[in-house]
């Protein structure tokens, strides 16, 4: 049995728990989290270790794996002291607070057989699968453009007393929604050369950006465009919505269906001429365990896969969330030179520049 242990029990702590709780191949151990009531809920009816110290956790029970559900800026730390007890790790998005963080964690792992993953569901789901598939097989030809959109009811007033209201504890509109945005960018088309144009805007918020834009360019000369929105409350939930011009054809998917258009018929994949709508249960398979999503049980059924078979590496691996490390900074960067002098970001764009800079922001005269 893979004994596995959690760290962080708020929403995505205990849609994990759920999932493995019910795998045949795990054992879960322990939880560790700050809330005193949810771990004497955990005592009194879950038979697992409780803790509120996790290097206790680490130290007193012998894990094989370790999953992260924390706000973003303690994610470098605890993956740094799993590693080097030689746990297997699974960390939900974002990877790290700033890619200098997230390049040492992936040097640190480098040489070492530990299996990790990040928590970004959207290369799990079926539809997205599906996408990148026909992409890689050149069914609309080259891509020319693509645009990526998010939009979502999650803050729909100031929530600066929770850490999605304060950019130093990894909250924000970038890392808790555009991160899947971008990330999506990157499974299907890879990481863009240059963010260009961005903008990072409160519509709520005090201390965080609510609304993220930014143009990607790519030196093969695709380009593109991410828009993400957390405070729209016409979205019952998050939706993740993709628009891909090729020059045989177009896409536009979500995570339930897609509509290709193609020039010409296409018999290899049974595509008439001009549009043809395919829907998730036209091709998904059924999950293990079902909630929220199929692609909530698959990530995680990769992850103890990928640990049962010794493969270190998968889709969702810590080098390639990198990649979105990279361009979160880069977007905010380049937000910042987009302001007016008085408000412009200096220097690295470290966690404490960040909280800095989004203040200056929201405090600037129009």
């Amino acid at each position: 049995m893979i004994k596995a242990g959690f760290i962080g029990f708020g929403r995505m702590g205990i849609t994990h728990f759920s999932m493995l709780n019910t795998h045949p191949k795990v054992k879960i151990m322990a939880v560790c989290d700050q809330s005193s009531t949810m771990l004497k809920v955990l005592n009194k009816y879950v038979d697992v270790k409780c803790y509120k110290n996790y290097k206790k956790m680490l130290d007193e029970i012998k894990l094989d794996c370790v999953l992260i559900s924390t706000p973003g800026d303690s994610h470098a730390e605890i993956i740094m002291s799993c590693i080097r007890k030689g746990i297997h790790v699974f960390v939900e998005k974002p990877f790290t607070m700033t890619s200098s963080e997230g390049r040492e964690i992936v040097d640190e792992i480098a040489e070492k057989p530990i299996v990790n993953q990040v928590g970004y569901v959207n290369r799990f789901n079926e539809v997205f699968m599906e996408v990148k598939r026909l992409i890689d097989d050149g069914i609309i030809g080259k891509v020319v453009n693509f645009s990526g959109e998010m939009h979502g009811a999650t803050v729909l007033k100031d929530s600066k007393s929770s850490w999605r209201g304060k950019k130093s504890a990894g909250g924000g509109c970038l890392f808790e929604f555009a991160s899947h945005c971008i990330d999506l960018v990157i499974y299907l088309f890879d990481k863009p050369d240059t963010a260009a144009g961005s903008i990072m805007q409160s519509i709520y918020s005090s201390e965080v950006e609510d609304l993220v834009s930014a143009s990607f360019l790519y030196k093969n000369g695709c380009s593109g465009s991410i828009f993400v929105n957390w405070s729209d409350e016409t979205y019952r939930k998050p939706t993740n919505i993709i628009k891909i011009l090729g020059t045989h054809g177009k896409i536009i998917a979500d995570k339930h269906a897609f509509k290709i258009y193609l020039k010409e018929k296409d018999t290899r994949h049974g595509f008439d001429q001009g549009w043809n709508t395919r829907y998730i249960t036209d091709f998904g398979k059924p999950a293990r365990f079902y909630l929220r999503g199929n692609e909530f049980t698959n990530q995680l059924d990769c992850f103890i896969d990928c640990i049962d078979k010794g493969e270190q590496s998968n889709i969702a691996s810590f080098a390639e969330a990198l990649k979105t490390d990279i361009i979160m900074d880069a977007i905010t960067q380049d937000a910042a030179r987009n302001l007016p002098r008085e408000g412009r970001l200096t220097g690295n764009a470290d966690t404490q520049d960040k909280a800095s800079f989004w203040k200056r922001i929201t405090k600037r005269k129009d």
